[in-house]
């Protein structure tokens, strides 16, 4: 059984366990303030699970003490801006807040979460300076390479946007995280596979996997009320899931396995909300099914 956790790439990068930091930049998203939308996209319930407010040295301190008593003198931390989009902002402004929130010794990563189609040249020279620094990885949020997958949760760019920023920030020397969704409604689990594959081969050097799940006053929320819209079962979930890995490179760090929202929130799929028992079946069907990742690629990749 092989696949490239995360958990285990940054401790041997580093020697130690590290952990990450949710944060909020304060920043929009143009699918929200009108340019693209204003509703956002149709599972994002405009706001952040895990992430704090306020100024970044106190959202820091804040984040630590959430993982204090697992964490250790020796942990060190990523600074993760998560929620919305975090290069949709002046210049002078993220370089204020990127600053911020590499500044602490323990804090040893910088992982922004954006849109493809908010990299600017000036911004993308920016994350590039500071790479320079501390590593710093930028986090994209593609979910589907199928258009009618991508129109359905309002997405708002073309894949072609997404090839084009990959390629800008690979040259420029940082490392991309790619986003996907599990179970969007009408893609078969071969459609799944051929996002991952996508991905595989797109350059980034990490992947990020997601069940879709139904949150509390999303736009989701009445048409999985009204029957339109099925969340995966776990049986499913995990079989997709590991489809997926098999058809990804070996080196392709896996960041998430599995993700969804605040349990307070969360409306569907109940069997989601125990993250422990998901991961922990999750687990044991990888070693019954002795997965190998990349097992499944062509040596033409």
């Amino acid at each position: 059984m092989y696949w490239n956790r995360l958990r285990a790439y940054l401790k041997a990068q580093y020697g130690t366990t590290v952990y990450k930091l949710a944060l909020s930049s304060g920043c929009s998203c143009p699918n929200r303030d009108g340019t693209l939308g204003t509703r956002g996209c149709i599972f994002c319930d405009g706001a952040g699970a895990f992430a704090q407010h306020g100024p970044i040295p106190d959202q820091l301190a804040a984040a630590k003490a959430r993982v204090a008593f697992k964490a250790g003198p020796n942990a060190r931390y990523i600074a993760y801006f998560q929620s919305f989009t975090n290069t949709y902002a002046p210049l002078s402004r993220l370089r204020e807040l990127y600053t911020a929130a590499m500044a602490p010794e323990d804090v040893v990563i910088l992982s922004v979460a954006t849109r493809p189609d908010c990299l600017p040249e000036e911004t993308v020279d920016l994350l590039a300076e500071l790479n320079r620094i501390k590593p710093v990885w930028v986090e994209l949020g593609l979910q589907t390479i199928h258009p009618e997958s991508a129109a359905w949760i309002r997405r708002g760019y073309d894949l072609s946007v997404f090839d084009q920023a990959v390629e800008r920030l690979r040259t420029a020397g940082i490392s991309v995280i790619v986003h996907q969704i599990l179970g969007l409604p009408g893609e078969t689990p071969e459609q799944m596979v051929e996002t991952a594959r996508y991905i595989g081969k797109s350059g980034a050097s990490g992947i990020k996997f997601h069940l879709l799940h139904v949150l509390r006053g999303t736009d989701l929320e009445p048409l999985w009320r009204s029957g339109a819209v099925t969340c995966l079962e776990q049986n499913a979930y995990i079989r997709i899931l590991e489809a997926c890995l098999r058809n990804i490179p070996r080196e392709m760090v896996v960041h998430r396995l599995t993700g969804d929202g605040a349990k307070r929130d969360l409306l569907a799929p109940l069997w989601s909300a125990d993250k422990k028992r998901v991961l922990s079946a999750i687990n044991t069907a990888f070693q019954q099914d002795n997965l190998e990742q990349g097992s499944d690629l062509c040596f033409d990749m």
